[in-house]
């Protein structure tokens, strides 16, 4: 993709003018892997690094190598009787069979990563809402559940036709296989099936966020994955033979996609950043070394990555290499931007994207102008649009420049629906534009900027937490009336899980025993609340629904203020309001009242400071 530099809107539609179909030439996982593999079959196509001590001692695997572990994979599931329409999923961490089991999977039927972390009873859903017929996991690993929670699953699923260890050996009789040792029995040259995979055969099911009930499943098709790979290509400044580094975890289409296929397909090197990724603090610590030894051109991450690798010293080492790293999943602090370019040397491309679109949707261009705060603009062959909906989520027209409405797309990469027709209610306010649930405006150059959201989610450290999941156990638990979960500020995960709770009448319970019972009934630990506030009244709308804005602010306003407290003696008095604003979404307005001989210029520094973390955005008036 060297040939395509990116600076405007103009640019991206021009290039979108040659429909897709002309522009590729594979339109499954499978053929264009196998395509990426030819153009230097000897070269890496992964590094794994098993632990920080031993970065510079990777386990490496070259692009030849690796097609062979695809094809060994995708014929052991064909003998285990895997056909286009049976479903694999898995419970693994970052490792090099995490991508054969994905690829090779997708080459024998349909594959459904799931987050290791749930709870088994929340996996269980995952895999029977699926259909899964086989489910991978990794074996006994010190300081790993994932084994044991695997167990858990199977006795909750006799439907299955086997379960597969990885790194661990194998129990035929009991139906229980060793990936490793089984494998490499298997042909490595190209597929025992013969199957010929249509492009619009399902490649992939990802749930997403927090389940509660049915769980949301949303199917990818083969061409969705390859136009995605393609339209990110297109976008990034990544060449073959170059390195980018995958600390997001491979069962969420970040680390897939920008880490995975994207740069699979076009002969680049992908270096696993150990089994646990971003969460192992010893990676983080030596990610510069990392880079260093590397030479390390980009990396994907969130937020609350780039919070953490400001706080790490460069000290001596050489990250010239680096040229930009994406940020998404969740907004991004304007100072927390300028402060990690300022500490890396690198730029720091902002975008934006979901399960449902498969990977990424926008982004801010290399060679263009990037707006800081803003999600940037359109990928090439992705259409995206902010439209005003009915209450229904009914198109009634297109958003005026700068106007908020709900941010929605189309495109090669969209999915066509949930796999439960009953999450497709309200999602699609004209054919083939799928509703993200996000709020934004789309300025007039094109960039789009998000405000809020409608959906409700909460994004800690770009994990989505559905907010049922909290309130739900909330409901059982005797003498709460009203419940509702929101994100509150926090400056390393970009939001938290908070609740609050209206009592019934003569009800005596505490907010440390409603704490207690969310923690033995939520069934992802990513989800239990950092705190339970007790209210007189929940805030509703003229119609009687809870309104969650005001919760939200309220829970923003709380942390402002005792985060400003830190002023100290500058000070003798501060007051945070925090309300609707049309441009920002949410607005805290900050009146500080200045101590004697305190100077204007000083608290104002303080103040941006000590707030330089957080995303919602603050007007500061000093008296």
């Amino acid at each position: 993709m060297e040939d395509l530099k990116i600076r405007t809107m103009t640019d991206i539609v021009a290039y979108s003018k040659v429909s897709l179909e002309k522009r590729l030439d594979v339109f499954n996982t499978y053929d264009m892997l196998a395509k990426g593999a030819a153009i230097n079959p000897e070269a890496p196509a992964i590094s794994f690094i098993l632990s920080a001590e031993t970065y510079d001692q990777p386990l490496q695997v070259t692009y030849r190598d690796f097609m062979a572990q695809i094809n060994r994979t995708a014929n052991f599931f064909h003998d285990l009787g895997i056909g286009p329409g049976d479903v694999i999923s898995y419970l693994l961490p970052n490792l090099p069979q995490t991508h054969y089991v994905l690829w090779g999977g997708e080459a024998a039927g349909i594959v459904n990563p799931i987050n290791p972390l749930l709870e088994p009873s929340t996996m269980t859903d995952i895999c029977r809402s699926a259909g899964t017929k086989v489910l991978v996991a990794l074996g006994e690993f010190p300081g790993s559940d994932i084994w044991e929670k695997a167990m858990a699953v199977r006795k909750q699923l006799p439907e299955l036709k086997a379960v597969v260890r990885v790194a661990g050996p194998g129990d035929e009789k009991n139906g229980i296989y060793g990936f490793d040792e089984t494998i490499a029995r298997y042909n490595a040259d190209d597929l025992d099936s013969g199957r010929k995979i249509n492009p619009e055969d399902i490649a992939s099911m990802y749930h997403t966020g927090g389940t509660t009930g049915t769980p949301k499943i949303a199917p990818h098709t083969h061409f969705n994955e390859v136009a995605m790979a393609f339209m990110i290509s297109a976008a990034a400044e990544l060449n073959k033979g170059e390195v980018t580094l995958c600390g997001l975890p491979l069962f969420h289409v970040n680390g897939t996609t920008v880490t995975g296929s994207s740069p699979f397909s076009i002969g680049a090197h992908v270096v696993l950043l150990g089994p646990s990724g971003y969460r192992d603090t010893a990676i983080m610590r030596n990610f510069y070394k990392i880079v260093e030894r590397y030479r390390a051109v980009s990396f994907s991450s969130v937020p609350t990555v780039l919070s953490v690798l400001l706080d790490i010293p460069l000290a001596d080492t050489d990250i010239s290499s680096l040229r930009y790293a994406v940020c998404g999943a969740a907004p991004l602090s304007v100072e927390l931007f300028k402060r990690f370019e300022a500490h890396s040397g690198m730029k720091v491309l902002e975008g934006y994207g979901l399960t449902e679109g498969t990977c990424a949707s926008s982004f801010n261009p290399y060679h263009g102008e990037r707006r800081v705060g803003s999600i940037g603009l359109p990928l090439p062959y992705q259409e995206m649009k902010v439209f005003i909906t009915d209450a229904d989520g009914n198109f009634v027209r297109e958003a005026a420049t700068d106007e908020i409405g709900a941010v929605c797309i189309k495109g090669p990469n969209v999915f066509k629906g949930y796999l439960d027709e009953a999450h497709n209610r309200g999602v699609w306010p004209k054919p083939g534009w799928f509703n993200t649930g996000d709020l934004g405006r789309q300025d007039a150059e094109g960039y789009f900027w998000l405000t809020g959201r409608t959906k409700e989610l909460i994004i800690r450290g770009g994990h989505n937490i559905d907010p049922a999941v909290i309130e739900d156990p909330l409901y059982r638990l005797h003498g709460v009336q009203v419940a509702a979960a929101v994100g509150r500020p926090d400056p390393h995960a970009g939001e938290i899980p908070v609740a609050y709770v209206q009592l019934q009448e003569g009800a005596d319970l505490t907010e440390d025993q409603i704490l207690a019972h969310l923690q033995k009934e939520v069934g992802e630990r990513a989800a239990i609340p950092k705190e339970v506030t007790i209210v007189e009244q929940i805030p509703l709308t003229p119609v009687g629904k809870i309104f969650k804005p005001a919760l939200r602010w309220e829970a923003t306003r709380k942390v402002y203020q005792q985060e400003l407290q830190a002023l100290g003696e500058l000070i003798e008095s501060v007051e945070v309001i925090v309300g609707e604003d049309k441009v920002h979404g949410s607005l805290a307005t900050i009146t500080v009242k200045a101590a004697a001989g305190a100077s204007t210029k000083q608290i104002q520094q303080r103040v941006n400071e000590i707030l330089a973390r957080y995303t919602v955005k603050y007007q500061l008036e000093i008296t």
